[in-house]
């Protein structure tokens, strides 16, 4: 099977230096992957603050 010549790569791309399966044990390893709406993730500055948010929403959920 033959594939297109058609380079699509983003000149702005650069994996010269990239590691081929460096996070695979982190992704595999108890992570689930959350993708946030634009507007939610303007809230939060970073993956422990919403951590955190969560675990007040579950903590208050089970009072």
């Amino acid at each position: 099977m033959n594939q297109p010549d058609d380079d699509t790569m983003r000149p702005e791309y650069d994996f010269s230096t990239a590691e081929r399966g460096k996070h695979y044990r982190d992704f595999r390893r108890d992570t689930n992957l959350v993708f946030l709406e634009p507007d939610v993730a303007a809230v939060f500055k970073n993956s422990e603050a919403v951590n955190e948010a969560l675990r007040k929403l579950a903590k208050s959920a089970r009072d």
